[in-house]
């Protein structure tokens, strides 16, 4: 990666990412890695390297089920490069301490529920330019709200596809037709800023909605 230093009205200089980022994920769940990964092969100005490269990352995103003090310890046994970033995505609980977090290198926490495309993009962008604030954790009342999004009809329809079946047979389960099955369902993954139906259903699943 290389940056370059611009001044903003005389302030301290920022640093500018001028080429693609390189990003190295470690994520145990196959569903969650799958979906992080996919969100790096949607810009342009991320590139993902495989583990046994993770040294050279600018920025290393790691998704943890719950971030306690004994996960955050699995950061520097990944690598153990001083100066490593990391990104870490939560997906069901943080109990860890901040300033902890900070010295074991994290720059940056999301909760896998808000993790669209943009909000991944804009995050591992923060890590890897020098951001050095401390790491905030998003609210539990936003993430209950966003939770909140999804209606009956969108859960049925997520159980089922949870369940293995396809859209003809829920249409038939549920009365419904097909078209409005597929409707429903588009309607769930824009509510929930999920990229396909295997996230939906991954979504619902963690908000305890199925």
């Amino acid at each position: 990666m290389r940056v370059a230093s611009r001044e903003w009205g005389g302030r301290v200089p920022q640093q500018v990412l001028t080429e693609t980022l390189r990003v190295a994920i470690h994520a145990p769940v196959p569903l969650v890695r799958a979906g992080l990964a996919n969100f790096v092969a949607l810009d342009p100005r991320l590139h993902e390297l495989p583990q046994d490269r993770i040294r050279e990352a600018d920025a290393i995103v790691v998704a943890l089920d719950v971030a306690d003090a004994s996960a955050l310890d699995l950061l520097h046994r990944l690598c153990d490069k001083p100066g490593a970033r990391f990104l870490v995505v939560v997906v069901r609980q943080w109990r860890a301490d901040m300033s902890a977090a900070r010295k074991r290198g994290v720059r940056g926490v999301v909760w896998w529920d808000f993790c669209s495309p943009d909000v991944f993009a804009r995050s591992v962008r923060a890590v890897a330019g020098g951001d050095e604030s401390a790491p905030t954790l998003p609210s539990a009342t936003a993430r209950a709200r966003t939770v909140a999004k999804l209606n009956s009809r969108e859960v049925d329809v997520l159980r089922l596809i949870a369940e293995g079946k396809q859209c003809d047979e829920i249409a038939t389960e549920l009365s419904y037709s097909e078209r409005t099955v597929r409707y429903i369902l588009y309607g769930a993954m824009k509510r929930t800023r999920t990229l396909n139906r295997a996230h939906a259903v991954s979504y619902a699943i963690r908000a305890g909605l199925i």
